[in-house]
């Protein structure tokens, strides 16, 4: 399911983490056409869940975790996950697994990516033209209320856990706002993120920020191929999540799964999606995962042309 935005931690065998851990153990770590989704992702290696358990690779958890094509066996991974947010408070600190204080180095690196990405992208960095945006496992509202508000004439929430949507809505209202009449949240949707489809051509970002690690492999590509037609023309995804070294770390008490780069890569690839921008996350404690931004296009990122010809490029030249 669409579970919350948190980054997961994983510590050694057998609690419970709060924040992402960079790994579990060293020894055992190392989160466009169209592939077969599970065949491919043998290619990321091994990966490890929270218990110390080790798999060869994905299709071998993911058999284990929702079954092959077993509907119940999912509905259960989902709900589990759910079940683990709706006993969290809806607190900054509850929603960030008690490392509240990541809160400002997160909204400041997303706000510069943001800046970027609408500078680049959009005519005049989109002053002039009215925003949309989906904050997709949006939560209390946290990256609403302190960075898309500011950005965008309209917010969309999108979250599936109802005390979450509640304080959401209560901290989205007009007169908790800084911000004028002309930026508003509008929507607020209690859905699952893979059951949820978007009005067509409404939004200009469509920002999903720790949440999609709840999601399968098939309903993490089943989702953004169904978001596509939610974007405008030009529109684009912002995706932000915690990465593993390599392989993946399950985390077993919430039903969420860090992904390596490559393995979102490979995903990627099966949703028809292109990275347009990507950074890293700077400024997080470091016995955290590491978190990358991409931003993410529906067709290939347009080449600038250099007015320079090859040969000359990075060469020393003459002074005449």
């Amino acid at each position: 399911m669409l579970l919350h935005k948190t980054p997961v931690c994983i510590l050694l065998l057998p609690s419970r983490p709060s924040l992402p851990h960079s790994q579990l153990h060293n020894s055992r770590l190392s989160r466009v056409s169209v592939i077969t989704p599970l065949k491919c992702l043998q290619m990321n290696g091994r990966g490890v869940d929270s218990e110390g358990r080790e798999f060869n690779n994905a299709e071998e958890m993911w058999r284990e975790e929702v079954g092959d094509g077993d509907p119940l066996k999912k509905s259960h991974w989902y709900s589990q996950g759910v079940g683990y947010w709706q006993g969290v408070e809806a607190t900054v600190d509850g929603v960030l697994g008690g490392y509240g204080h990541v809160n400002e180095p997160d909204i400041k690196g997303s706000e510069a990516f943001l800046n970027c990405v609408l500078a680049e992208r959009f005519p005049d960095a989109g002053r002039g033209r009215r925003l949309v945006a989906l904050d997709c496992g949006s939560g209390i509202g946290r990256i609403t209320k302190n960075l898309l508000i500011r950005y965008f004439n309209e917010v969309d929430l999108l979250e599936p856990v109802s005390h979450f949507l509640d304080t959401a809505r209560r901290n989205l209202a007009p007169e908790n706002l800084m911000v004028t009449e002309e930026y508003k949240a509008v929507n607020f949707f209690c859905v699952p993120l893979q059951e949820f489809t978007p009005e067509a051509e409404r939004y200009d970002i469509i920002w999903v920020q720790w949440c999609i690690g709840h999601l399968s492999d098939d309903d993490f590509v089943s989702f953004f191929k169904r978001a596509k037609a939610g974007l405008k023309p030009g529109g684009l995804f912002v995706l932000k999540e915690n990465i593993a070294r390599s392989g993946f770390v399950l985390d077993k008490e919430d039903k969420s799964i860090t992904r390596s780069d490559l393995y979102f890569k490979q995903l990627f690839n099966q949703c028809g999606l292109h990275i347009y921008k990507m950074k890293d996350q700077k400024g997080f404690p470091d016995e955290l995962f590491a978190v990358k931004m991409y931003a993410l296009a529906t067709e290939l990122p347009k080449r600038v042309n250099s007015s320079r010809s090859k040969k000359h490029v990075n060469r020393p030249a003459i002074i005449k």
